[in-house]
C-alpha cells in the first residue's frame, strides 16, 4: 500500500514537493493537500490530480506522513487544531517552516511525536533543491528513509544530527540562492560596462554558474583544486581571482553567513514566544 501523504498548505514549496513526488513515481491518489480555500486548491488538483480538502483534520485522519507547509506565523494555530487527530493517528510529521524548533512543534501538537524539520530552498521549485533535515529522537529509521525519499524528489538531501545546525544549513543553502543571484547581478553589470549587451552578459553568467556547479558535483576534487585548474600562471583568471581575494571575498562571505545564522536564531526565539 502506498504511503499516504498529506500536505497542510498548498503553496509553492508544497506544490514543488508534490510535483517531484509524482515525477518520481508516487501515486497522486495517495497525496492530499489542504488549504482554507477551494479556489486556491483547484489549480493544484488540476495540475497534479491529487486529493484536496479544506478540512485539515479530515485530511490528516488517513495520513502516514503529514507535511506542515504553512507560514511560521500561523503554525501554532494550525498545529493546535490538529493535535487531537495527530495524537490518534501518530503520523510522521515533517515541517518545512523556518524558525520553529521540533520541541515547540511537538508541544503544540500534544507531545511524544516523530518530527522531522526540513530546511529546503527555492531551487526545489525547479527540482534542483538542497534540503537540510533533522529528526528528533522519536523518528524511526524507516521514517528517516521516508523523509529522505520525499525530499529527494526535489533535490539533494543532507541530514544533520544536531538541530542548531539547521541554522548553518540556512546560511549555506537556505539563503544561498540569493548569494548567487547577487553574483549574477554583479557579473551582468560588469559585463555591460565591458561592452556586452545586458541579456548576453546575464545568460553567459548563469550558464557559467550552472556549468561550474555541474563540474564540481561530478568531480571528486575539492573546489580549491578545480579553481587552480582554471588559473594559468600569469593569466586572466589568476588576475581576476587575485583581485577578489584582495577585496576580502572570503571574509565578507563568512561574515554574511554568520549574520544569516544569527538572524535564524533570533527568528526562532521570536516565533517560539508566540
Amino acid at each position: 500500500m502506498a504511503t499516504r501523504v498529506t500536505f497542510i498548505g498548498a503553496g509553492n514549496m508544497a506544490s514543488a514537493i508534490i510535483g517531484g513526488m509524482i515525477e518520481s513515481g508516487h501515486s497522486p491518489s495517495s497525496i492530499t493537500a489542504t488549504s482554507p480555500s477551494d479556489a486556491f486548491l483547484a489549480p493544484v488538483h488540476e495540475r497534479y490530480g491529487i486529493h484536496t480538502n479544506t478540512d485539515n483534520v479530515a485530511a490528516v485522519a488517513q495520513a502516514d506522513v503529514v507535511v506542515l507547509a504553512v507560514k511560521p506565523q500561523i503554525m501554532k494555530e494550525v498545529c493546535e487544531g490538529l493535535a487531537s487527530v495527530v495524537q490518534q493517528r501518530r503520523p510522521l510529521l515533517i515541517s518545512v517552516a523556518a524558525g520553529l524548533d521540533a520541541e515547540t512543534l511537538e508541544a503544540w501538537l500534544g507531545g511524544d511525536l516523530a518530527i522531522v524539520r526540513c530546511m529546503p530552498n527555492t531551487p526545489a521549485l525547479v527540482g534542483a533543491g538542497a534540503s537540510g533535515l533533522y529528526a528528533n529522537a522519536k523518528v524511526s529509521d524507516e521514517q528517516r528513509t521516508l523523509a529522505t525519499e520525499l525530499m529527494e524528489a526535489v533535490g539533494l538531501v543532507a541530514w544533520v544530527e544536531e538541530e542548531p545546525l539547521l541554522d548553518a544549513v540556512t546560511a549555506v543553502s537556505g539563503s544561498g540562492p540569493a548569494y548567487f543571484f547577487l553574483m549574477f547581478e554583479a557579473m551582468e553589470e560588469a559585463g555591460v560596462r565591458l561592452g556586452l549587451p545586458a541579456e548576453t552578459a546575464r545568460r553567459l553568467a548563469m550558464q557559467t554558474a550552472l556549468g561550474a556547479a555541474k563540474m564540481a558535483m561530478a568531480s571528486d576534487k575539492p573546489p580549491e583544486e578545480l579553481r587552480r585548474n582554471v588559473m594559468s600562471p600569469g593569466g586572466t583568471t589568476e588576475r581576476a581571482v587575485s583581485r577578489l581575494e584582495q577585496g576580502g571575498l572570503r571574509q565578507l562571505m563568512a561574515e554574511a553567513m554568520e549574520e544569516c545564522a544569527e538572524r535564524a536564531r533570533e527568528m526562532a526565539a521570536e516565533l517560539g514566544k508566540r
